[in-house]
């Protein structure tokens, strides 16, 4: 009698600094567009799992906020959700790239170093660097982390995408699947309608605007053919919401426009959208804003 084929199933988490290209890197492993991805730092502020499922194995994916030094309730938290993909992964993806150097937030890199997990650095963005300058880079980060393997990727350009998914293959467990092979994320509809909402304006505004701003969605009814959706942007002072609705309304019915289309794309729906500005003062130093907006841990 022929034996079954061994299931594997694992959790690998994405960490690293903010901007060497994190989620990028989760969308292309998942194949979705879990993680919004813009050129600015602080896009992730959560833990995002993103499922891969083939019939021999499950990937639990989670993309994680970049690590920084929090300089207010926010960014606690942000680290906190970095901190806790150490404790719970099978394998570890520590991002880096070709401008970074293993001595940037060496605290984080020592609790790295601690780990009983297999460690994979990846130096991404190598599209960018030549061999010596490569070789230099993978050199140093064996002296930091002489325990992890080393992989250069190219995000960007998918180089290196292939080998990585067939290695954390082999350092998977043998389990069964942690979720329905179907399921693809374990966020709900709504937490992705807020992600697109954000990285709208983090695309469309300067400065501290985008870092201020929270999305929440106070209306989400779905029919077969069209979802209505109602989201309020919470911003923490009274001039930053004139900024973000702008002249005449102009702004937010740009970000609404703009958020419409990918959310049709993302649901493969018609989308009727309807958005609100409200003042939350200083909401990111708030205790009672952390739990409302769905930052805390538990």
């Amino acid at each position: 009698m022929m034996q079954s084929k061994v299931h594997k199933a694992g959790f690998v988490n994405i960490v690293g600094n903010p901007n060497v290209g994190k989620s990028t890197l989760m969308n292309l492993l998942v194949g979705e567009r879990i993680s919004i991805a813009t050129f600015k730092a602080q896009t992730t502020r959560h833990r995002i799992m993103g499922i891969l499922n083939t019939p021999e194995m499950q990937i639990c994916f989670s993309d994680t906020p970049g690590v920084l030094k929090p300089n207010y309730k926010l960014q606690e938290q942000m680290l906190q959700f970095s901190e806790s993909a150490l404790q719970d992964a099978d394998v570890l993806l520590y991002v880096t790239d070709m401008v970074e150097t293993p001595d940037k937030n060496a605290d984080f890199l020592q609790k790295v170093e601690k780990l009983n997990v297999p460690v994979i650095v990846l130096i991404n963005k190598i599209d960018l660097s030549n061999q010596q300058e490569l070789g230099a880079k993978v050199e140093a980060w064996h002296d930091a982390l002489p325990q992890a393997e080393i992989m250069p990727i190219s995000a960007l350009h998918r180089f290196g995408i292939e080998p990585l998914l067939r290695r954390i293959c082999e350092l998977l467990p043998d389990s069964p699947p942690y979720f329905d092979k179907d399921q693809w994320t374990d966020k709900p509809a709504r937490f992705f309608v807020t992600e697109i909402i954000r990285e709208k304006i983090l695309l469309y505004y300067d400065k501290e605007i985008p870092y201020s701003v929270e999305a929440v969605v106070e209306s989400f009814k779905e029919s077969d053919r069209l979802i209505n959706i109602e989201a309020v942007i919470y911003v923490e002072r009274e001039s930053q919401k004139g900024i973000i609705i702008g002249h005449q309304g102009v702004a937010l019915k740009r970000i609404a426009s703009e958020a419409r289309r990918d959310l049709e794309r993302f649901f493969d729906k018609k989308i009727f959208i309807k958005l609100f500005v409200k003042v939350d003062k200083d909401w990111r130093s708030s205790e009672r804003a952390m739990k409302q907006y769905g930052y805390d841990l538990q």
